[in-house]
């Protein structure tokens, strides 16, 4: 069934809730892959009774795709997600923190992921939740990023903007569908330029307009 797309983007209403796992996979054809990808970098640095933050959980895809990692290193995740209608359909593991993401009082962890989540916060919020994030991560720990970057000027900027209404269309998605969730992001969709991490960034995977990143805290 295919989504109606609110006037005004928001993950607090329940039609998008109701189908996002479906419309998320649609837009972004390499979602699994880069949860994948993912996961196999959390590995690498979650401890045995080490704490995971999944920021912006939605309905717990990062939360599912590392519980058996999870489990076996007796390891805890904490899912923060705003959207009550988000949470209705969640299905991870973990503690839940229903709160904004720039709102809540993190503690000592080891890992913390922030899944398509940067583009849909104020940009004044941005750098003090990456700064209050890698204060609180455990030396060695990794700050994992995936987001919505500004495309580069010129004719290479008019490609990779096309991409992905390319991939959108391969996928089924409708021309009227596209330029209606396009205009519904004004406002509430912002995707990052220029912007400061807290420490040197590592990355890690780059396809059109979305770049992913690690932010490893050294060692004392």
């Amino acid at each position: 069934m295919t989504m109606q797309i609110p006037k005004e983007w928001t993950f607090n209403s329940g039609e998008v809730a109701k189908h996002f796992e479906t419309h998320v996979r649609e837009q972004l054809p390499w979602y699994d892959l880069v949860t994948d990808a993912i996961v196999h970098i959390a590995r690498h640095y979650i401890p045995v009774n080490g704490v995971v933050y999944d920021i912006g959980a939605s309905t717990g895809n990062i939360g599912r795709a590392l519980a058996d990692v999870l489990k076996v290193r007796d390891s805890e995740l904490i899912a923060v997600e705003s959207s009550l209608e988000m949470l209705k359909h969640y299905s991870g593991p973990g503690t839940i923190i229903n709160n904004d993401a720039c709102n809540v009082s993190y503690t000592k962890h080891d890992v913390s992921i922030l899944y398509l989540v940067l583009m849909f916060l104020p940009v004044s919020k941005r750098y003090k939740l990456l700064k209050t994030l890698y204060e609180q991560l455990n030396p060695g720990g990794v700050i994992i990023i995936v987001d919505k970057i500004i495309s580069p000027a010129g004719y290479p900027g008019t490609v990779l903007r096309r991409l992905p209404m390319y991939w959108k269309t391969k996928q089924g998605a409708s021309a009227k569908e596209i330029v209606e969730k396009e205009l519904s992001l004004a406002g509430a969709q912002r995707p990052i330029s220029g912007m400061d991490f807290p420490a040197p960034a590592v990355q890690f995977f780059q396809m059109g307009e979305f770049c992913g990143w690690l932010i490893e805290k050294e060692c004392a």
